[in-house]
Order: C-alpha cells, then structure tokens, then sequence
C-alpha cells in the first residue's frame, strides 16, 4: 500500500508533470538496474529494502530513496573509480544504500563504507541490504552522527566521499563537514562528492558552498545536471529567483570538493 507521501508524489507527476524527488516508502522493496556501457555491455541488479526509523528520528528522512541517491546510481561512472586500484569510498546519509551497494558490486576491488546516523531501525535495515546484495565482503555499515569528535570508526581516511541528498538542512552542515574533513584523506587526488536536488533550495546550497570554502575545501566543479535528460549547466545560484517548483524538480546539483593547496 502507498503510504500519503507516495501518493502525493505520484499525484503531482500525473496532474502538473512534476518529477518525482523521492521514490520508495518505508519497508517498501526498491529493485534498481544499471546497464553500463561499453565493449562487453552488461546489467547489474540489487533490491533495497527503504529504512523506517524511530519516531524521534523522522526529520532524518531516511524513508525514501530520494533523487540524487538514483542519479548518482545512474552515473557512477563520473566518479571516476579506478578499474583495478583499491581505494575507500565512504557514503554519508546513506540511507537505503543504493549507491554504496551498486557501487560494491560494480567494484569489487574498492573498499565501500555506508555510514548514516545510528539510528536502530535505519542501520538494520542498511545491514540487511548489504547482506541482501551479497557485497559484504567489501562494503561495510558504520553509523555515526556527523560532528561527533571521535571518527575513529570511520578510518583509515577515503580516497572518494560521496553524499546524496544531506543538505536540505542548513544546521546540519557544519557538523557534515567536520566529519567529511575529519575522514577525507589529505592527499590530492582525494575528492568528496556531494550531489544534491534543487529541493533543498539554492541559497541552502550555496550556504553549504561558503562553509566549505571556509572550511579548507576547494570547490572543484559546481554544475547543475537534469534528472530525465543530458542537459548540464553552471552552478547560478540567481536562479532561485525566477524558477518554479516545476522547474527545480527538474534538476540535482553536482559539486566535486577537494583539499586547498
């Protein structure tokens, strides 16, 4: 059964053409399949089971495979894993896992941490999928509240950093970013991707951007990417005053961090 959120999801797509920014409810099954490219073309498959979490826990929003999760999934070429070496991914607000499981699975040889908050239901649910998907022997579940001063769970540092979707709210990202500068390894080919739909507002999203920068982070690349098409932008964050809900809907951002010089 559709849970109220699925229905009016499902309802503004049908009556104003308005493109989903969440998929799946909570226990609901997500069955995902990417199709990569190439000489020897061929398809991977994985089923996430969608975390419910203790009620004081709601305004996590972990009961949804939200946009930028499946954007990322369907792009996970551009993160640009390297075919042989090992290196570690951490995924931040990993929720269901849907890039962290697909990316274990595409990369045996990488290294997969999903971490989110240590909330009981959400890290059982995450644990499960993992084991669902037959990726435990290189990805594993860490749950952490960003901010906390010990990451000690979280090392050694990550070669890659990738975050989907965690920005919507604005007092949460100074205690994201301490743990993302806490665990990205100081080297220069370390990067931390953070994509992120239009929902969460541009001026939130820019907000974000200043705080890195403050933070020792370089802003590598910002660009604004359509979900159901190949269009691709620059970052503009003066946009948010003349698009409607239609149009936001329409778009993620994808930026790319990296230490300063």
């Amino acid at each position: 059964m559709m849970d109220p959120e699925e229905i009016l999801s499902s309802s503004l797509g049908s009556l104003y053409d308005y493109a989903p920014i969440a998929h799946s409810h909570q226990g609901g099954l997500f069955t995902y399949t990417h199709s990569f490219q190439g000489t020897h073309s061929t398809s991977l498959t994985i089923t996430v089971s969608t975390p419910d979490t203790q009620t004081e826990h709601w305004s996590l929003h972990a009961s949804s495979i939200w946009v930028s999760a499946l954007y990322v999934a369907d792009h996970i070429s551009e993160l640009n894993l390297p075919e042989k070496e090992t290196v570690r991914l951490i995924e931040f607000g990993a929720g269901a896992g849907l890039p962290s499981i697909l990316i274990a699975k595409a990369y045996p040889h990488i290294r997969v941490v999903a971490s989110d908050f240590p909330d009981p239901l959400l890290i059982r649910t995450l644990n499960e999928n993992v084991t669902r998907n037959d990726v435990s022997r290189n990805c594993v579940v860490v749950p952490h509240a960003w901010g906390t001063a010990d990451t000690t769970e979280l090392l050694p540092p990550a070669d890659v950093v990738l975050a989907a979707d965690t920005l919507w709210n604005p007092e949460l990202h100074a205690t994201l970013l301490h743990t993302i500068c806490a665990v990205l390894a100081r080297t220069r080919t370390a990067r931390a991707h953070i994509v992120a739909g239009l929902h969460s507002g541009r001026y939130t999203l820019e907000s974000f951007f200043r705080a890195a920068r403050g933070a020792g982070l370089v802003l590598v690349e910002v660009v604004e990417r359509e979900v159901q098409g190949d269009g691709r932008r620059e970052w503009d964050v003066r946009r948010a005053e003349s698009e409607d809900e239609r149009e936001r809907r329409r778009w993620v951002i994808w930026s790319v961090l990296k230490w300063g010089d």
